[in-house]
């Protein structure tokens, strides 16, 4: 239960960053976000780490990605968040909306079974559990890739996302991929219908559900199994190399052309080294920032704050919470976007000037 909590404690955490000292309180600027808990770590840390440093509180709720996306449709936010970029349709449903990556990270299939380690797994054999076929830890197809490990005759218990999750999207749309029965029978999406297994909100409570569960087994944010020390496998890449997550391997996965506009999924990359389950987050906002009765300053504080996660002191928080650090050209890439926003028609200033200029309008 000491675990659990802690991986709660670290959801309910950023929700108290605006709290604390009499001078954070006064405050002139408060921001507010809402969307996956796949970088809710990250985000604890250089939300906290902004808003100590400038004047300006700043509150993000870990809801998932399903939630983010209606926050910002519903304007009730100044930003959402999600591991899943929007579609051209759901783009066609709201106001020109720009995607920023914040960070990089992986989804990592956990386990819980204490006497096996370095488990390699398959597209195949991840569909097959999912599906019901591969229901016992010593299946034959499972022992066949691991020469030499002796598995329990151990029913496998496979948790799945109950909420609407970017999570789910990133390990279903590497799963389509890889799967032509899991694209047809699952498909991809951040809620998917699922034949077996139990259902968990948020990727604390898939962590939690898992160092709970004997012989249990799911897909979860690679910061939360790292951070946690839950068991992980290595996944066969596009190669046929059996990867595992790390900084390194992560980061081969953003090898290649990127849209302008950022919007790419970086699953099953078939650069060398690369860990097949790979991705991007990122913080949605609108292009024209007034709406909603909102202020200059709310819009360029908007600006100001994610300017700030694209630079070297926000990147350079990445990896102390298990997180990958952009690259440059996708840093260049999500500058460019943010140079476009706008408040009333007008450019709102993005650099060194921003600060000054937001408090002052």
């Amino acid at each position: 239960m000491k675990i659990v909590n802690s991986l709660l404690l670290a959801t309910v955490a950023i929700a108290m960053v605006a709290c604390g000292s009499g001078k954070k309180q006064q405050s002139t600027l408060s921001l507010a976000g809402a969307g996956g808990t796949f970088p809710l770590p990250y985000y604890t840390l250089a939300f906290k780490t902004y808003q100590d440093s400038n004047n300006v509180n700043v509150t993000y709720g870990g809801i998932g990605s399903g939630g983010g996306i209606r926050s910002l449709k519903d304007q009730v936010v100044d930003f959402g968040a999600s591991d899943a970029f929007l579609s051209d349709k759901e783009m066609a449903t709201m106001s020109p909306v720009i995607h920023i990556p914040t960070c990089m990270g992986a989804v990592v299939l956990a386990y819980n079974l204490p006497q096996v380690k370095n488990l390699k797994l398959t597209g195949d054999i991840i569909a097959d559990i999912y599906l019901g076929k591969i229901t016992k830890w010593n299946d034959p197809k499972i022992k066949a890739i691991n020469a030499g490990t002796v598995f329990p005759n151990k029913k496998i218990i496979p948790v799945y996302r109950s909420d609407g999750s970017g999570t789910t999207y990133i390990f279903s749309d590497f799963m389509s991929k890889v799967s032509p029965e899991w694209k047809n029978s699952i498909g991809t999406g951040k809620s998917l219908k699922w034949s077996v297994g139990m259902a968990s909100k948020g990727n604390p409570g898939v962590a939690g559900t898992i160092m709970q569960t004997d012989g249990a087994f799911g897909y979860v944010g690679s910061e939360y199994a790292f951070a946690q020390k839950i068991a992980y496998a290595q996944i066969k890449n596009a190669l046929g190399e059996f990867v595992v997550p790390n900084t390194e391997s992560i980061s081969k996965a953003a090898l290649g052309d990127m849209p302008a506009d950022t919007r790419c999924m970086i699953t099953n990359s078939s650069a060398p080294g690369a860990y097949p389950i790979s991705c991007f987050t990122w913080i949605l906002i609108y292009k024209e920032q007034y709406y909603k009765n909102r202020t200059m300053q709310q819009a360029q504080g908007t600006v100001n704050l994610i300017h700030w996660m694209l630079g070297p002191e926000a990147q350079g928080m990445t990896e102390k919470v298990n997180y990958v650090p952009l690259p440059a050209k996708v840093i260049a890439n999500a500058e460019a976007q943010l140079a476009e926003v706008t408040y009333k028609g007008r450019l709102l200033t993005v650099g060194s000037k921003a600060k000054s200029a937001a408090l002052t309008k």
